[in-house]
């Protein structure tokens, strides 16, 4: 069985994200969502927030898994015996930072990534942004799901 992980926080999970997603989707058998935490930072969202919106979102593709880890990207590859992690890239600067990742990852494990060109429509989309919009009363409602949208709608006005 072919499978591969597309790692991030995913807080909250985009339409750049999910393009990624189900894109990978159709190349391998199985495909992981791994939503990584990092105890250092505060999301808007709790981790298992993250992954229902992502179960949600994803439901329509029956070989997508989602799971959360904390630690070395390359230990939960070795963990489920996935050879391959799947990363969309943005523009220039996002290659550097993920090349070195990139590297380091395969030195560590072997493990390959595969780099995907984000859609153009996507190709300044991030969740910081989206956020940052959202919070200021702009219209993310193109950049991420409705259950999202809805999500992050009555996540802002408890703030």
């Amino acid at each position: 069985m072919r499978r591969a992980v597309c790692p991030g926080s995913f807080d909250p999970i985009t339409n750049g994200h999910l393009d990624i997603i189900s894109r990978a989707s159709r190349l391998y058998d199985e495909v992981y969502v791994a939503v990584m935490i990092n105890k250092a930072k505060k999301g808007l969202f709790e981790v298992d927030e993250r992954l229902d919106l992502i179960r949600q979102v994803t439901a329509e593709y029956g070989n997508v898994r989602i799971e959360a880890f904390h630690g070395l990207l390359v230990d939960f590859c070795k963990q489920r015996e996935i050879p391959a992690i799947v990363k969309g890239l943005r523009a220039v600067s996002d290659f550097d930072y993920e090349l070195q990742m990139a590297q380091m990852n395969n030195g560590l494990s072997g493990v390959e990534t595969l780099f995907v060109p984000t859609n153009p429509t996507y190709s300044f989309l991030s969740s910081s942004l989206v956020k940052e919009v959202a919070t200021w009363g702009g219209d993310v409602s193109h950049l991420v799901p409705p259950v999202v949208l809805e999500a992050l709608d009555e996540r802002l006005r408890k703030r």
